[in-house]
């Protein structure tokens, strides 16, 4: 058990930004399902530019990792380029 206030302090912090995190990581994973399920390219796209700004954000705040992003807009991305019109 902590013995400093800090450190207790900070076993605080880490657990609601852990929450935080989570909460938010798990919403993107269920984006990314719903846009992977999608098969009208127009509909696709939309939902895109919106999973593009959430997984973006998510990785400027170190929720998830800026390559883990990088590499979910790709697949996606490629996924989309995939669609018939």
């Amino acid at each position: 058990m902590a013995n400093h206030k800090s450190s207790i302090k900070r076993i605080r912090q880490t657990a609601s930004r852990r929450l935080h995190n989570r909460y938010y990581a798990k919403t993107a994973r269920n984006a990314v399902r719903r846009v992977r399920k999608m098969t009208v390219k127009a509909e696709a796209e939309a939902a895109f530019v919106k999973l593009t700004a959430m997984l973006d954000k998510l990785a400027a705040k170190k929720a998830i990792s800026k390559n883990k992003a990088s590499n979910l807009k790709s697949k996606i991305a490629r996924h989309i380029n995939g669609l018939t019109a």
